[in-house]
This record gives structure tokens, C-alpha cells and sequence, in this order.
């Protein structure tokens, strides 16, 4: 394979391979609390313990992947003007 072949086809691999899964599992977990739903604290002793509720997932520990956010905008504007 030469390289330029190989440059065009591993993007494309890649970006097949992220819409595959953004068919597959729309949502992932949140970046932000890692799927806890709530910020890890630590106590004196340095244990950890539950904190605050995570405000970008308020808990739910999934949020929408922004591939499938893009996609449904894309839909949703496909839907709107075909009306």
C-alpha cells in the first residue's frame, strides 16, 4: 500500500469507525465525572466520598456522544426543511 493510499484510507477507517459506534451507543460517559454522576472529594483521612451532583450530566453519568449530536441536528434540520 503506498502511503498516499494509506494517508486517505486510515482517516477514513477512523471516521467509519466513530459513526459505527455513535450508531451503535448514542450516549457515552460524561468527560467530566468519568460515569460517577457526582465529583469525587476526599475527607481528612483522604478517603474518597461522594460530592456535589456533576452539573453537565446532573447525574444521569451518560451524556449524548457529539457525533450522534450532530447527526440528530443534521436530521432535525433534513426534517424542518422538508416540510
Amino acid at each position: 500500500m503506498t502511503p498516499t493510499s494509506l494517508a486517505i484510507a486510515l482517516p477514513l477507517i477512523v471516521t467509519l469507525c466513530y459513526l459505527a459506534l455513535c450508531a451503535v451507543s448514542p450516549f457515552g460517559n460524561c468527560r467530566k465525572c468519568k460515569g460517577f454522576g457526582y465529583a469525587l472529594k476526599t475527607d481528612r483521612r483522604g478517603r474518597l466520598r461522594p460530592g456535589k451532583t456533576c452539573r453537565r450530566c446532573r447525574g444521569d453519568r451518560k451524556r449524548i456522544r457529539v457525533g450522534r449530536h450532530l447527526f440528530n441536528v443534521a436530521m432535525r434540520l433534513h426534517r424542518d426543511g422538508t416540510r
